[in-house]
């Protein structure tokens, strides 16, 4: 659960139901300021002379404020579409794109009109009908850790449970899930875990649970019915990291109940980088490690026109190689959707 150091509350926003729960929430916190803004400005309510303190302020904020664009940006491969539930997210993974994306305002905001979300997600889903239309609703956050505040997947989850022919599928990198188990979801929603070795979370992935908590969240909504993936992103070819992931895998397998034959969805990415991310990571993260030697990569022109250093043909041909065996050998029947 995302506990911040201020929450910001855009002009109106506090007077909404999802504003004033979260205010009921933390109203009797000392700990947390409350800031009850006149205007939608937030940046100048918030500390930070340049990008590394503005990076660290931002992300022990929560600003609560209205969805303003009701237009979906596209989510290909993954989904048809993006669900903007939730902006920016509580942790502090020293190589995530949203680093870049975010830029000066790397804040965690919620919104409080997620029935015109909603209702904007059902135009959606019956202007494809009777195809089916997927939503995916992390593309540029995490939800599950401000769930408490605002209920609004649970929420979603039963809107897509009666909706024929849409639906749902997110990830996250934490385990506050419980408020999810009982929702009526009629199997339309997927819950994916990103995933990674214990030594890259505990090194790269600050303020995020732990790869056992991950995995144990997964038993549990496993168990509750839903769909379950794994994303293992990014993997970094080290010395020895085969055996690392092996064991990651292998976790994974063990914690599952003995009898448990459902399908389980994987999707590996390896670690690439643009020169932007990598320029913007050493400013806010100056003492990281992560591997970014151009000369080490390959460069590759990715489909939105810029490029980016990935590893190189044979390097990806072995990691591919790898997963693609050792997923099948303990997953017989998992899914394998992709290895890039």
């Amino acid at each position: 659960m995302f506990n911040p150091e201020r929450v910001i509350f855009e002009k109106g926003a506090i007077d909404t139901y999802v504003g004033k729960n979260i205010y009921n929430k933390i109203k009797d916190n000392p700990d947390i300021e409350i800031i009850n803004a006149s205007s939608n400005k937030i940046k100048s309510h918030i500390p930070g002379e340049n990008l590394y303190e503005q990076y660290r302020f931002g992300k022990e904020t929560l600003v609560v404020g209205e969805r303003k664009s009701l237009k979906f940006q596209t989510c290909k491969p993954s989904a048809n579409y993006q669900l903007p539930l939730v902006s920016g997210c509580m942790g502090r993974c020293e190589y995530c794109y949203l680093n870049t994306q975010l830029g000066d305002k790397p804040f965690v905001k919620v919104f409080v009109n997620i029935d015109d979300v909603l209702k904007k997600a059902k135009q959606y889903i019956d202007e494809r009908s009777p195809a089916i239309t997927i939503f995916e609703g992390a593309a540029t956050s995490d939800p599950v850790p401000l769930e408490p505040y605002t209920n609004s997947l649970k929420q979603t989850i039963e809107f897509f449970g009666k909706e024929e022919k849409g639906r749902f599928r997110f990830v996250t990198k934490y385990n506050d899930i419980n408020t999810l188990l009982d929702a009526k979801h009629n199997n339309h929603t997927e819950i994916r875990f990103s995933i990674n070795t214990p030594s890259i979370i505990d090194t790269y992935e600050h303020h995020t649970a732990s790869a056992n908590k991950r995995i144990e969240a997964a038993v549990k909504v496993a168990k509750a019915g839903y769909k379950v993936g794994f994303i293992i992103a990014p993997v970094f070819l080290y010395e020895n990291w085969q055996s690392d992931y092996i064991n990651l895998i292998k976790s994974i397998k063990e914690k599952l109940p003995k009898d448990f034959d459902q399908e389980i969805i994987f999707e590996v990415i390896s670690h690439r980088y643009t020169t932007k991310a990598k320029n913007r990571i050493l400013q806010i993260f100056p003492d990281t490690t992560i591997p970014m030697e151009d000369g080490d990569r390959k460069f590759k022109y990715g489909q939105f026109g810029y490029g980016k250093y990935v590893y190189t043909k044979d390097e990806l041909a072995e990691m591919k190689e790898f997963f693609l065996l050792e997923i099948k050998n303990i997953f017989p029947n998992g899914i394998i959707k992709y290895v890039i």
